[in-house]
């Protein structure tokens, strides 16, 4: 039977499921600068049971079970940089009162020094939320939030474009915002479909390596990252690793050089300070198509390593480079 919970805004949630399965914490917080990320495919949609456009009450689905919320939630806390970005885009930025340290975009977002890899249920608990918005379950966050009766939606990282879809239309659904959330799914698909036609098939059989830090690990077709390469028929050269790693391996430098990728895909150039230029560099790496072609790209590791909006503006990106 679901658990009624005290909070107001919350009327009950539904016995949870149990997380997804996460990749080493340490791991992901090197390479992909997110703040967590799951393997549950059928979790990571988290899609809206019911919901009339800014109709309430109304129910959503996150990884952590079914939510139901009364009214509108007005005091909002992102533990996801990507759901931030995602919740603003849909028009609900207002009703956000706090975010965790990593959420750096966009600059209009309320950052704190909650920390999304050790959060802290009580921390969290004194912004008063009436939603919290997580992608992990990290430390048992969500059951300590839930002891506290502060109800919590887990949308943890995208493993399909889709997924990204359908978090953005449970976001809409549990913030008043459907019709907003609607605009920006056909604005990102619309964005997405023209750079891919922009690029045509000139891209088809091309080899694009990802990098995500210098150890030179790499991101795979089965990852939210390389479902975008593959719109526009590149081959990964992480898909042939010996060890997959879940989709993320770590390659040699020798790997890479004899792969010889006709696209470099910076993610680290923040983090890291990776530069084509750096790249040209490396030993043996001025034989690599990719670099004497001049097709590096230096992309920024948030908007690389997130599956909010803003995957259009690297879909973008790829285009460009592809293009020349």
């Amino acid at each position: 039977m679901p658990r009624s919970l005290s909070r107001p805004r919350t009327t009950s949630r539904d016995p949870r499921r149990s997380a997804p399965a996460v990749l080493p914490a340490l791991l992901l917080a090197l390479l992909l600068a997110l703040t967590a990320c799951g393997s549950d495919t059928s979790d990571s949609g988290a899609t809206a049971a019911t919901a009339e456009s800014g109709a309430f009450p109304v129910t959503v689905i996150g990884a952590d079970g079914e939510l139901t919320l009364e009214e509108q939630p007005e005091n909002i806390v992102s533990m996801s940089a990507t759901a931030t970005e995602m919740l603003f885009a849909i028009g609900a930025g207002e009703q956000v009162e706090a975010v965790d340290d990593n959420s750096n975009h966009p600059e209009e977002a309320p950052t704190t020094d909650l920390s999304a890899f050790t959060p802290n249920a009580e921390a969290i608990a004194r912004y008063a939320p009436d939603l919290v918005v997580l992608s992990d379950d990290l430390n048992g966050i969500v059951d300590a939030l839930d002891s506290l009766s502060v109800p919590t939606l887990l949308l943890p990282a995208a493993e399909t474009i889709d997924d990204t879809y359908e978090q953005l239309e449970t976001l809409g659904d549990a913030t008043g915002h459907a019709e907003e959330a609607d605009e920006v799914i056909a604005d990102v698909q619309d964005r997405i479909a023209a750079a891919v036609d922009s690029v045509g098939t000139d891209a088809e059989g091309l080899r694009v390596y990802h990098e995500l830090d210098p150890s030179l690990y790499s991101a795979g077709s089965s990852t939210f990252i390389g479902s975008i390469y593959a719109l526009f028929g590149l081959e990964n050269i992480a898909d042939s690793a010996a060890d997959a790693a879940g989709g993320y391996p770590q390659l040699s430098a020798e790997y890479i050089v004899g792969q010889q990728p006709d696209l470099i895909v910076l993610a680290d150039t923040i983090c890291c300070e990776q530069t084509a230029e750096t790249v040209a560099q490396r030993p043996a790496f001025d034989t690599v198509p990719a670099v004497q072609e001049d097709r590096v790209l230096e992309a920024s590791d948030d908007v690389a390593s997130r599956w909010g909006p803003r995957i259009a503006d690297f879909a973008e990106s790829v285009a460009a480079e592809l293009r020349g």
